[in-house]
């Protein structure tokens, strides 16, 4: 991306290309992010959407406008969108889409932690992201992700990459794959059919939390591309699998991978803080959802893996597969706590 190119969007966002500061952010595998400072010190958020993933940008982003406006409240940091000249907000620059946002001053991320009161701080404010939105229309919310985290849908994926993948992956994959086809049998004893369908945000690990530097407090949730339908263990699991483990997400080292029993509970008293939510159903699928949501990711990045890397960014030949068995890994663990998650639960949410 050229300092001119650069210059030329923010002047559509109404900021002056020629006295501010653009600096790439690397933590995110889909969209190109960049920090932007203006001599005075405002900053703000510039993203570059990936439009090969999300093919229908235009719809994402009336998801997002949809739910901004309810996601605010004394203990919930509202986001806003910049508008351009034509007071869009979003910018089809050279064929590519761009939106600005604000940025909250001295707030953070975190990809891990071991400790209990950062765990507690991202279950409540998951919690308190689904408090504001359990009255919306969940009717206005298009897919712009159809079946994203629908077990059949990656399953049909999978079975596919392995009629295409080269002799060389899958037999690189073999172990991997067998893990897939075994779970994949396991997790078709999720039922959804009495979940209420929810406004979720589909996307809920540690680093797509927002914290204050200065009371360590959780702020938000950020990276909403994937705000749509789904069912609550969608979020739940999401989180659990990388705020109760403490590992990267590519870690090889699966000794390393842990189901910290403490991070869970304090993650789960967090949720509780909010007041009742969730209904039976609702508690009774959490469990297994903290097995079916690292399971999915994992199948995700193996099928990636064996599609030649068309998804996720990679900085080494077998970063997905890595991923891979990292997240299987986690799995094992949850579903070897699966009694002890349900015993908690149902004790703790009422």
């Amino acid at each position: 991306m050229t300092s001119a190119s650069i210059k030329e969007i923010l002047n559509e966002f109404n900021l002056n290309g020629n006295s501010t500061q653009c600096t790439p952010l690397n933590s995110g595998l889909i969209n190109d992010t960049y920090l932007v400072q203006e001599d005075d010190g405002r900053q703000y958020i510039l993203q570059k959407i990936n439009t090969n993933v999300f093919e229908n940008a235009p719809i994402l982003m009336d998801n997002i406008q949809f739910a901004l406006p309810i996601l605010s409240a004394d203990d919930y940091e509202q986001i806003t969108f910049l508008s351009t000249r034509t007071g869009k907000n979003h910018l089809i620059h050279n064929n590519e889409f761009w939106r600005m946002m604000t940025y909250i001053p001295n707030s953070t991320t975190y990809n891990t932690t071991t400790k209990p009161a950062t765990a507690f701080e991202a279950g409540r404010i998951i919690g308190k992201f689904h408090q504001l939105l359990q009255d919306i229309d969940t009717a206005i919310f298009k897919d712009t992700l159809p079946q994203f985290h629908q077990l059949s849908h990656r399953k049909q994926e999978f079975q596919q990459a392995l009629q295409t993948a080269d002799t060389e992956k899958l037999t690189t994959a073999q172990a991997a794959i067998t893990k897939a086809q075994h779970f994949i049998t396991e997790l078709q004893h999720l039922n959804t059919g009495g979940l209420p369908i929810r406004v979720c945000h589909n996307d809920t690990k540690l680093n797509n939390i927002l914290f204050s530097k200065n009371s360590e407090k959780a702020l938000c949730l950020i990276d909403l591309d994937t705000i749509m339908k789904g069912f609550f263990f969608y979020d739940f699991g999401d989180a659990i699998r990388t705020v109760v483990n403490t590992a990267a997400e590519d870690e090889q080292n699966h000794n390393l991978i842990t189901f910290n029993t403490t991070l869970f509970t304090s993650f789960v008293d967090g949720l509780a803080y909010n007041g009742p939510i969730l209904t039976s159903a609702e508690k009774e699928s959490l469990p297994l959802g903290a097995v079916f949501m690292p399971f999915i990711h994992g199948l995700r990045a193996l099928t990636d893996y064996l599609n030649n890397n068309r998804y996720y960014k990679v900085t080494y030949k077998n970063q997905n597969l890595d991923r891979c068995f990292s997240l299987f890994n986690f799995a094992e663990k949850a579903l070897d706590h699966k009694e002890f998650m349900e015993t908690y639960i149902q004790g703790k949410l009422v």
